[in-house]
């Protein structure tokens, strides 16, 4: 993807979770070429992240690797100050890890199963952006955005219920929180995406759901990391959406069409 200059994203200090590979890979990219202070969280793929970091820092980027657990507030409350602690300050954070943990049909549900991925997905979100709220406040024309699922809105995909239900808690977080801290200039967005190419579909769809996921994309084909990135990049840059608020932006070749 060519890459636009927009001017006001520069010595921005962002923090992207889950950057080590697919979208919050991508991000991370991007951000770093627009000239944004990147906080590349990981937690599992130390090699591939170290390598990401390597290549961003190759093509003159600053960005620092941050470690912890999703599925630990405590952890992703730190990687928050840890980000602005390096960089001396926080501009924008994107809540971009999460997981489905595994497919599990409703009627096989546990405890321990709903926990998991509630965890990873919107646990994280509250305690990332808890403890971001007052390094954002400290700047002028923060941002905040979540990445929520085409699964929010459809249901989910067989065994993937918990997850979209975990996203539509996400998307609904997104909303509330605008409407809060909009009064200190801080704007909360949300993306979307749809079927997107990433380590996340290795994982957890077969062959024959893939097939079937692309039966019903209008442009026929599958998105990539990158076909998610100029959403985020447009969202936090004040100039180009400084009156969008609340709002989350499908990203998913017509599949869904809301």
């Amino acid at each position: 993807m060519s890459t636009l200059t927009i001017p006001d994203l520069a010595g921005k200090a962002v923090l992207i979770t889950g950057a080590s590979t697919g979208i919050g890979a991508a991000l991370a990219r991007g951000f770093a070429a627009q000239g944004a202070l990147v906080g590349l969280h990981y937690n599992s793929s130390v090699d591939a992240a170290s390598a990401l970091a390597g290549d961003i820092e190759k093509k003159g980027g600053k960005v620092v690797l941050i470690k912890a657990d999703a599925n630990q507030s405590s952890e992703m409350a730190g990687a928050v100050d840890q980000t602005a602690q390096h960089f001396g300050r926080l501009d924008g954070l994107i809540n971009n890890a999460g997981g489905m943990v595994a497919r599990v049909k409703y009627e096989d549900m546990t405890d321990a199963h709903y926990d998991a991925v509630m965890d990873l997905n919107a646990s994280s979100v509250l305690a990332a952006c808890t403890a971001a709220i007052p390094h954002l406040k400290r700047q002028t024309d923060s941002f905040i955005i979540n990445t929520t699922s085409i699964a929010a809105r459809n249901g989910a995909g067989g065994g993937a219920g918990i997850y979209g239900s975990s996203k539509s808690f996400v998307a609904n977080v997104t909303r509330g929180m605008a409407k809060e801290l909009i009064a200190f200039g801080i704007r909360v967005n949300a993306v979307a995406p749809g079927v997107i190419d990433t380590p996340f579909h290795e994982r957890y769809s077969t062959a024959a759901q893939m097939q079937a996921m692309l039966a019903s994309i209008p442009q026929g084909r599958v998105g990539t990391p990158d076909d998610c990135l100029g959403a985020f990049l447009f969202l936090a840059s004040q100039t180009l959406s400084g009156y969008i608020i609340g709002q989350t932006i499908e990203v998913n070749g017509g599949q869904l069409m809301p």
